[in-house]
């Protein structure tokens, strides 16, 4: 239980890291809640499934495959949005698989 809190905990720290360039770009509320939420699920898959790999790819791993969907529907819209994109989820899903590996 004390893992999945640390995961859950972090996720929401990094969906507050990446929510906060998108309010300052003045995106929709639903891309900002959309971006939030992610995190937090991603924070929580990190910290309840077991891959026998590096902590901070299994963190990248996960991120991406959590945020697929998403990027189809963005992808189709607007391509060039997911240069961005890609760099934030590689980074925090990065962060959050380290974080959550050393602090559970």
């Amino acid at each position: 239980m004390k893992k999945i809190k640390i995961g859950l905990l972090s996720g929401i720290i990094a969906g507050i890291i990446d929510v906060i360039p998108m309010i300052i770009q003045k995106l929709t509320w639903d891309a900002n809640i959309s971006a939030f939420t992610m995190w937090i699920v991603v924070g929580f898959f990190i910290s309840t499934i077991d891959l026998k790999i590096n902590s901070i790819m299994k963190g990248i791993i996960i991120s991406f495959l959590v945020l697929l969907p998403t990027v189809i529907l963005i992808g189709w819209k607007e391509p060039v949005s997911l240069i961005p994109i890609a760099i934030m989820t590689t980074i925090l899903g990065g962060l959050l698989g380290f974080s959550i590996h050393k602090f559970a």
